[in-house]
């Protein structure tokens, strides 16, 4: 069982306790809570800035994905036409005049349309080099992943996602 102490030493000691207790429950509360405010505040802010990083990042990732197939689409392209001036109809016969423009899409490529143009030098017959006599094809390949009415390049404004690549050969038959 406990008893109380009647000492004027402890009383005093006790007293001065309780002050103490008052004061600290006197004291500004609130400081722990702006500061965990502030805190998450800034973590937001970073999360924000780090959200739109990602997403920068996977757009330039995708635009150069998509720049290498446009690429590769005009390859296609400028391989189709260098065959049809240089193969069709098979050497030895006469070089063939150049084929209209033309616009199609290749499997694998589905995404992109190839425009191919030729231009022939000269526009008839042929240039002589010694004995040999030579019909020079200038072959332009566009591709695109959004053409105007079928063909490339797209006119107009084009959209963010908008990719072209052109390429020029120049071939002798």
């Amino acid at each position: 069982m406990w008893t109380t102490c009647r000492d004027p030493r402890h009383t005093a000691t006790t007293a001065a306790a309780a002050a103490v207790g008052r004061v600290r429950a006197q004291r500004p509360r609130g400081f722990t809570l702006v500061s965990v405010v502030f805190i998450l505040v800034v973590l937001a802010a970073l999360g924000a800035a780090l959200a739109n990083i990602t997403v920068r990042q996977q757009m330039g990732s995708a635009a150069s994905l998509e720049t290498a197939r446009a690429l590769q689409a005009a390859r296609a392209g400028l391989e189709w036409a260098a065959f049809q001036v240089l193969r069709n109809p098979a050497p030895p016969a006469v070089a063939p005049a150049c084929f209209a423009t033309t616009s199609f899409t290749v499997a694998g490529l589905s995404a992109f349309t190839i425009t191919v143009s030729c231009t022939r030098t000269p526009g008839a017959g042929t240039v002589s080099d010694g004995a040999t006599a030579l019909a020079f094809y200038t072959l332009v390949a566009n591709a695109c992943n959004a053409p105007a009415a079928g063909a490339c390049p797209a006119t107009g404004t084009p959209q963010i996602t908008y990719v072209e690549r052109q390429l020029t050969w120049t071939v002798a038959r």
